[in-house]
């Protein structure tokens, strides 16, 4: 198992981009997110995203919430996608998805979402027609794709998944205490079933890869544990996986960098207390300190 420092971060880079480059070069991100209650996963999400040098976004969520997170996120290409009654994104939005992970290089679905059916049918559509795009299944959209492993499996070396420990315990049929005492086997196990790269989140973060590679981040902070960290985290890991950067690496950057900006912040705050929105403002400085 490798764990994860700045020295082993140095000696596994992410990608260059000279000054010569655009923002074409940065990649092409679609966040998939959010709902009537939860608006704000989106955005979270999305800052990841662009924090993590992304150069291109586009967010799809639900319509009542879009022209909110226009004016919020002027940098992104917000499109509203029509509501299930239970206030989710409804798969009769499905073509449009498509059509908007069309050239994308990583797509992330799942911050914030809700109505498990409407997941599921969104998730498995886009993972069935958008070809060439890497995956990054957060939350209830990995959750909901336990009733299809073996679609997930068919997209071996193209998917990673972020679930906690209670998403953990849906996802494979068990309870959360157990996850908590084997998370290592836990991740293992997931990634056997699904052919993903998992990462597992917790105080400590297990990232568990199909090539047989096995990462471990202990560089969290009680600070993390608040509301719409996770989405951040999903966010940074699209950003990097669109910017280039292999799916395993991308995982061992984002969990280690979303724990450093958690440690900065206790600096400047406290050790709780901290606001999620401010997690991504550390990443640029961050990357920077790393090279």
């Amino acid at each position: 198992m490798q764990i994860i420092t700045p020295a082993y971060l140095c000696e596994n880079p992410l990608p260059d981009h000279d000054g010569a480059g655009d923002k074409q070069q940065r990649g092409r991100v679609l966040v998939v997110a959010g709902s009537r209650e939860n608006p704000g996963a989106a955005f979270l999400a999305s800052l990841g995203v662009l924090r993590a040098g992304a150069g291109i976004l586009q967010v799809a969520t639900c319509d009542s919430a879009a022209t909110h997170l226009r004016m919020a996120m002027p940098e992104a290409l917000v499109v509203g996608c029509y509501e299930t009654m239970a206030g989710g994104l409804s798969p009769a939005s499905g073509t449009r998805l498509v059509e908007l992970a069309s050239g994308c290089d990583a797509v992330l679905i799942g911050p914030g979402m809700v109505d498990e059916e409407a997941v599921a049918e969104l998730t498995t559509t886009l993972l069935k027609d958008s070809s060439g795009a890497r995956f990054v299944l957060d939350a209830e959209a990995f959750v909901q794709m336990r009733i299809d492993t073996d679609r997930l499996k068919r997209h071996g070396g193209r998917v990673v998944v972020t679930p906690h420990s209670g998403e953990m315990a849906k996802f494979l049929g068990g309870k959360r205490d157990e996850i908590d005492q084997e998370p290592e086997a836990s991740a293992q196990r997931a990634c056997e079933l699904t052919g993903a790269v998992v990462a597992l989140k917790g105080a400590v973060t297990h990232i568990v890869s199909p090539t047989g590679d096995t990462w471990l981040c202990n560089h969290g902070c009680i600070g993390l544990a608040t509301s719409g960290s996770g989405d951040t985290l999903a966010g940074i890991l699209a950003g990097l996986i669109a910017r280039g950067a292999e799916l395993g690496l991308a995982a061992s950057w984002s969990v280690y960098m979303h724990a450093e900006a958690g440690r900065r912040l206790t600096k400047k705050v406290g050790s709780v207390g901290f606001l999620a929105r401010e997690i991504p403002d550390e990443i640029p400085r961050i990357m920077q300190d790393l090279k």
